[in-house]
């Protein structure tokens, strides 16, 4: 089971890293990339695989060399949630820039697509810093854990 917990680990830093990369060029593109979310959504199952199998093993009596590895393992979770709930006021932010005077609703058609496309890579932006985050705790979790 330790050795699982490895491999799926690589694994995991691994799917987190392709989605850092692929958010980033996505960002810095400003290309409202459709597909980073999928690339995003599997790296995040399997940061929760990850999880649990830390959990059995945990549960089975095996501990980690150093106990720094229960932070850092758990730390990439608490960054999806809150990178998530980040994501959830994009559009909000990107209404807000428009300023008080301007309803959404009655922008021109093709102004409506510019501020969803916007509003979508404000939230590439937001989850791609968060995956980011999530690949530096992942390094520092598999280095506590003995990785290497």
């Amino acid at each position: 089971m330790k050795d699982i917990h490895a491999i799926v680990g690589a694994a995991c830093l691994a799917l987190n890293a392709l989605a850092a990369v692929w958010g980033g060029v996505a960002w810095a593109r400003r290309d409202p990339s459709v597909s980073f979310w999928p690339v995003l959504r599997v790296a995040q199952a399997s940061v929760v695989v990850e999880v649990v199998l830390g959990v059995v093993l945990l549960a089975q009596g095996l501990k980690p060399p150093d106990s720094l590895h229960y932070v850092y393992a758990v730390a990439p979770l608490v960054i999806a949630l809150v990178t998530e709930a980040m994501r959830a006021d994009a559009a909000r932010r990107e209404i807000d820039d428009l300023g008080d005077d301007v309803d959404p609703e009655l922008l021109s058609h093709r102004e409506q697509v510019l501020l969803a496309r916007r509003v979508v890579v404000r939230e590439i932006g937001v989850m791609t810093i968060g995956v980011i985050l999530i690949v530096t705790l992942l390094l520092r979790a598999a280095q506590s854990g003995g990785a290497f």
